[in-house]
């Protein structure tokens, strides 16, 4: 094996750099598809623009657009429970308990997760235009908790350990338990925070805006940022790929030149 001209380091080294720039290019040409998706959904705010649109055709409907507006609660929004003078109008709030227990084949403690509670609230909101404060302009959203999207701010986060104490000597000893951590946590969807939603519009009574789920099937989707941000995340997302196909392909035509010149070097030294 001494004999061989090639070290076979190198060689995996340089398929696996045409691999990933392989594996990268496809994810940056699935990303630039996505995105030339995402820019063809039309974009609007919660504005008589949007409602001389909803006006024109005999439906009154929007299939599929783009939303974006500062978040209202339509009446008295909710209060967190753990941060003062903190209102949203989406809430979820999660707590579980952390335990170990003994495992008498690997002599090891073990972890698990028991007693994990979650609980979803939501009052009914709407979209307004940034800048105005009275408004009678306003897109309501339908069913919150029925859409995707991480949309909600995490405005608590506690982790309580357990006290060593002779309730926990006593549990060890009975079942080969001991309680570890109680974990808290809350999310909010904030009053005043921007928010865009993707889905269809309708128009009722003439004036009144909804933003609910698609009936064609396509996703419903909240996003807890503007329009240009969301476009300016997955364009950043789709150059990270480009740059890294570019980096794993010259990596493996450099290995690659490298070895070609060794082994054009070694036949050159045989002829002499």
């Amino acid at each position: 094996m001494s004999d061989f001209p090639v070290n076979p380091l190198v060689m995996i080294g340089v398929g696996s750099s045409f691999a990933f720039s392989g594996l990268f290019y496809h994810l940056y040409q699935e990303k630039k598809k996505e995105l030339k998706k995402l820019k063809e959904i039309p974009i609007f705010k919660p504005d008589r623009h949007l409602v001389k649109v909803l006006r024109a055709p005999p439906h009154k409907r929007l299939q599929y657009v783009a939303v974006e507006g500062l978040v209202q609660a339509d009446g008295e929004p909710l209060a967190s429970q753990f941060v003062p003078r903190c209102f949203g109008v989406v809430q979820k709030v999660a707590a579980e308990e952390h335990w170990k227990y003994w495992n008498t084949f690997t002599r090891t403690w073990n972890s698990r997760t028991l007693n994990k509670k979650e609980t979803k609230n939501s009052v009914p909101f709407s979209l307004v235009s940034p800048g105005v404060y009275i408004s009678d302009l306003y897109v309501k959203v339908q069913n919150p908790l029925e859409a995707s999207g991480s949309y909600m701010e995490r405005v608590y986060h506690r982790v309580r350990r357990a006290e060593e104490g002779l309730v926990n000597v006593m549990l060890q000893g009975l079942n080969g338990e001991k309680p570890v951590a109680m974990e808290e946590s809350e999310e909010l969807l904030r009053v005043g925070s921007t928010l865009t939603g993707f889905g269809e519009v309708v128009l009722e009574g003439g004036q009144v805006m909804r933003l609910q789920a698609p009936q064609d099937g396509r996703e419903y989707v909240l996003v807890p940022t503007d329009y240009r941000s969301f476009i300016d995340r997955h364009e950043s997302s789709a150059s990270m790929w480009k740059t890294l196909t570019a980096v794993t392909g010259i990596t493996g035509a450099s290995l690659l030149a490298g070895v070609i010149y060794n082994l054009m070097g070694k036949k050159n030294d045989r002829s002499q």
